[in-house]
């Protein structure tokens, strides 16, 4: 606690372009370290709404009064109510200025710690004549990461079907958030090295583990190749994948390290546990790995000390979900662990595959750079996100770029290569999953799975048999969760594109809503995507169940504007949430035609 204000020079430090490359280079340390403050307000206060920067506390918020308030016009009452806040917090807050908007800029002096700054701005939450409390963020020229392969990972970042990853980066990297890679293990490999941590060699039997060996503490992945039909009849040989090290690398490689690519959550740490072999993985390893990850406990195996809050599980095969493994997945979720697994690469119906098919988990489809489903990628209602997976049919650089190694059969030099399938979509959500814990570490699962869908944007491209709630977006997730947008409710989704007749007939697309109890809220959110020129000829309605009619909107001479892409809200607290609600679209004028793309409901 500061018990007198030094000067405003002594107060004021200048942080360098050098200094906030380090606050940012270091946030996990930084964060790792505020997580041990004694702040009684601190967990109830979004880290991101107590920085400047990721890793550096502010040192001044803006405190926005509502209309009315002395405070809003007055800088006297605005400066006394500025030391009351600060006396209740047991800091030091002094008013600085009033800004153009009307807001207040208040001080907290030279490095108060994350607590500290918590502590101040629940005072000032608390308070009913105020309207908002913000950090007072540093804002930095906006340059790419300097891995000298980024520019090929057009899956992070690229407009048309990109999951708009740098847009995260500046809330969160993943700090203090370990994933559990639940693959074929970990190669070595320097891209990804700095943030692997301790993992597990599940794998009990020695003809599937080929590495000499059963369960063990090593991950090391010796290669899991294998001769034609040794796997199976009519089965060709194959390489080894070096699987689970490209899929750790998409989650976390090492990033601003001058080399190699970007990994989405660079903050976070992986931990590798094996359960795929030669040939494959039993249920039994994986189920294990799974429980361990989660802080469970399983025999003779040593306790964990890496537990992970998030579980990558990058493989499937045929049939429902077992009982076996629903119970591990949900046992796991209990303990607090969000499971996020791929689809499936059959071109089916995600039903007829595990662990994609199964409860309590995220299950991923596939798009292509195009932002359409990737022509192998399972679909169907369970599938719950869609996420960049590649289709290298169209050319190898339009896969998903990531570490590997060069060896055929044995580990040899490290290397980076384009690989495809749900396989690759799936780091991508995991790897926004641990961007929002390390934002906001009292997410449940539940919560998290809501955010990414309600905050996911409409397929840039087709989807036939269901792609669940969109493309994920990062940045929109991960500003929502840290406090600067809505996490949403449940969301449900069409993405059948419907073809707009000019100057003719409405046409319906129609969406089922059940599992939903009592009636829609009054704030029901409808997310439109249309592509139409002169989008003033377009009268747009939402049809409830009961076939009530509520204009979205009309049409307008005067406006020459092209597409609709916006989130209209809707009333709709009168109507009984589930049964089939419908968007009807008219084009009311001649000369222009257009495509419904998709639409989605937010409860």
């Amino acid at each position: 606690m500061r018990t007198s204000p030094p000067s405003p020079s002594s107060r004021r430090k200048l942080i360098s372009a050098a200094a906030v490359s380090a606050a940012l280079l270091t946030a996990g340390t930084a964060t790792i370290a505020a997580a041990q403050e004694p702040s009684g307000q601190e967990s109830a206060v979004p880290a991101a709404l107590t920085e400047a920067a990721p890793g550096a506390p502010a040192e001044r918020l803006i405190v926005g009064y509502k209309s009315g308030a002395a405070e809003a016009t007055s800088n006297k009452a605005a400066a006394a109510d500025a030391a009351a806040k600060g006396k209740e917090a047991g800091e030091d807050v002094d008013f600085r200025r009033r800004l153009g908007t009307g807001a207040a800029l208040v001080d907290l002096g030279a490095e108060p710690t994350r607590g500290e700054v918590a502590d101040v701005i629940a005072e000032f939450t608390a308070d009913p004549q105020v309207a908002y409390v913000v950090p007072d963020r540093l804002n930095q020229p906006k340059a790419d990461p300097n891995d000298t392969e980024y520019s090929k990972q057009w899956d992070l970042f690229e407009a048309t079907a990109g999951m708009r990853v740098p847009g995260a980066w500046n809330v969160s990297t993943g700090s203090g958030v370990t994933v559990a890679v639940i693959d074929t293990g970990y190669v070595a490999h320097s891209d990804l090295a700095a943030n692997i941590v301790g993992g597990y060699d599940f794998i009990a039997d020695t003809a599937v583990s080929v590495d000499g060996n059963g369960r063990d503490s090593n991950p090391a992945d010796p290669g899991d190749w294998y001769n034609a039909n040794e796997c199976g009849s009519g089965i060709p040989a194959s390489s080894s994948s070096w699987h689970g090290t490209h899929v750790a690398g998409t989650v976390a490689a090492a990033t601003n390290n001058g080399k190699g690519v970007a990994g989405i959550a660079y903050g976070a740490k992986i931990s590798p546990l094996r359960v795929l072999g030669k040939c494959g993985g039993y249920d039994s390893d994986i189920i294990d790995a799974i429980t361990w990850a989660s802080g469970g406990s399983v025999s003779g195996v040593p306790a964990n000390t890496n537990v992970a809050k998030v579980i990558n599980m990058s493989l499937g095969g045929d049939g429902a979900c077992t009982s076996a493994t629903q119970s591990a997945i949900n046992a796991a979720v209990n303990r607090g662990t969000t499971v996020v697994v791929a689809a499936g690469n059959e071109s089916d119906n995600v039903a007829n595959h595990s662990p994609g098919n199964c409860n309590n988990v995220i299950s991923v489809a596939a798009t292509n750079r195009s932002g359409a489903k990737a022509s192998y990628s399972n679909y169907g209602s369970l599938v719950d996100i869609s996420a960049p997976g590649g289709q290298t049919s169209t050319g190898t650089a339009n896969g998903i770029l990531s570490t590997l190694n060069s060896g055929t059969k044995t580990p040899s030099t490290e290397s980076y290569a384009y690989y495809q399938g749900t396989s690759m979509a799936t780091p991508h959500i995991a790897g926004l999953v641990a961007l929002m814990k390390s934002a906001s570490p009292s997410l449940t699962p539940a919560q998290i799975e809501s955010a990414i869908k309600s905050n996911a944007r409409a397929l840039p491209g087709s989807c036939s048999g269901g792609c669940g709630a969109g493309l994920a977006d990062a940045a929109k997730t991960v500003q929502a969760v840290s406090g600067g947008g809505s996490t949403g409710g449940t969301t449900f989704s069409s993405t059948s594109a419907v073809s707009i007749p000019d100057n003719s007939t409405a046409i319906t697309s129609s969406i089922a809503v059940s599992g939903l109890s009592g009636n829609a809220p009054s704030t029901l959110k409808v997310a439109v995507d249309i592509t139409h020129t002169y989008r003033g000829d377009l009268v747009i309605d939402l049809v409830a169940p009961d076939g009530s009619t509520y204009r979205l909107k009309s049409s307008s001479g005067s406006d020459s504007a092209d597409n609709v892409n916006t989130t209209y809200t809707v009333d709709a607290s009168s109507e009984a949430a589930n049964g089939t609600w419908k968007l009807k679209v008219q084009d009311v004028a001649a000369q222009d035609t257009g495509t419904l793309n998709s639409w989605k409901l937010t409860f």
